[in-house]
């Protein structure tokens, strides 16, 4: 197995709005998620969110506590909510073994423990997207399925957002830290997420696109309301979301998302919306 890392620092608005898109997709963008039998991280420093994925396909997938967390295991000072978006699989946590469906979730608090990630089947490969942040204190670990869920049903099939918003990894479910994920899937001939656009300057936040046809993509929306820009993005992609910026998408196809927040409020209804009409 191999683990790859980098380190995304923070940018300042002012400065962002001078990016050109290589610049974008170089500091906003997470091209590889998913490789075989390697475990790929990206640790940011907005709200020191580490987002990644593990596709173990021949072996079985170590989580292993990369420099800069200055700890003797990942999980030591953090927890982690895991989505697994491929073919059946299987999580342990020290003593702890967790199957995990595709679209099913998984919440580890902090401990120091050994953490793996394997399939049942190599020619199916579990594929787990994660998210993972600092932790003041441990919290039970948890599976988590879309019939666990807080489901909200939001837009229309007219406005193009007919879409269910699954809160699954949320502290209407279950106590975290700081970590709030959840799961937005669009429905047929809806294309377009969380618009009316918002921010929430009490968290960033992380979007993994998925479910997207090889032959399509979609148009990630960021920056601040009067100053936006876009990111084009496959499927099987994240994207970083700064505190100070709106996240929306549209796309050629309808898709799925997993939406992963941190930061110092657990309100999922703490969002500062803005019109539609003063997006420029």
């Amino acid at each position: 197995m191999k683990t790859n890392y980098e380190i995304r620092y923070a940018a300042h608005p002012e400065d962002a709005k001078s990016y050109d898109t290589a610049r974008l997709r170089r500091d906003f963008l997470i091209e590889k998620v998913f490789t075989a039998d390697e475990v790929n991280m990206v640790y940011s420093m907005y709200d020191r969110m580490v987002v990644g994925g593990a596709m173990p396909v021949a072996e079985t997938l170590r989580l292993e506590a990369i420099d800069p967390l200055k700890a003797p295991f990942f999980l030591t000072r953090r927890e982690m909510g895991i989505y697994n978006v491929g073919g059946p699989g299987v999580v342990k946590a020290g003593d702890a073994v967790f199957e995990l469906g595709c679209k099913e979730a998984l919440y580890l608090g902090s401990g120091d423990r050994e953490v793996t990630f394997a399939s049942k089947d190599a020619g199916n490969p579990a594929k787990f997207y994660f998210n993972s942040l600092t932790a003041h204190r441990n919290y039970p670990d948890k599976k988590v399925t879309k019939a666990d869920a807080v489901v909200a049903h939001m837009g229309s099939l007219e406005g193009s957002n007919d879409r269910n918003i699954n809160k699954m990894l949320v502290n209407q479910v279950l106590p975290t830290c700081q970590l709030q994920m959840g799961m937005t899937e669009l429905l047929p001939g809806s294309v377009w997420n969380t618009m009316p656009a918002h921010v929430h300057s009490r968290r960033m936040e992380a979007y993994f696109y998925f479910e997207v046809p090889e032959d399509q993509a979609v148009c990630h929306f960021m920056g601040e309301v009067d100053e936006t820009r876009h990111i084009w993005m496959k499927g099987d992609q994240a994207v970083l979301s700064p505190e100070w910026s709106i996240h929306s998408a549209a796309a050629t196809h309808n898709y799925t998302f997993i939406w992963g927040m941190g930061g110092e409020n657990l309100d999922y209804g703490d969002q500062d919306f803005s019109k539609i009409t003063d997006l420029k």
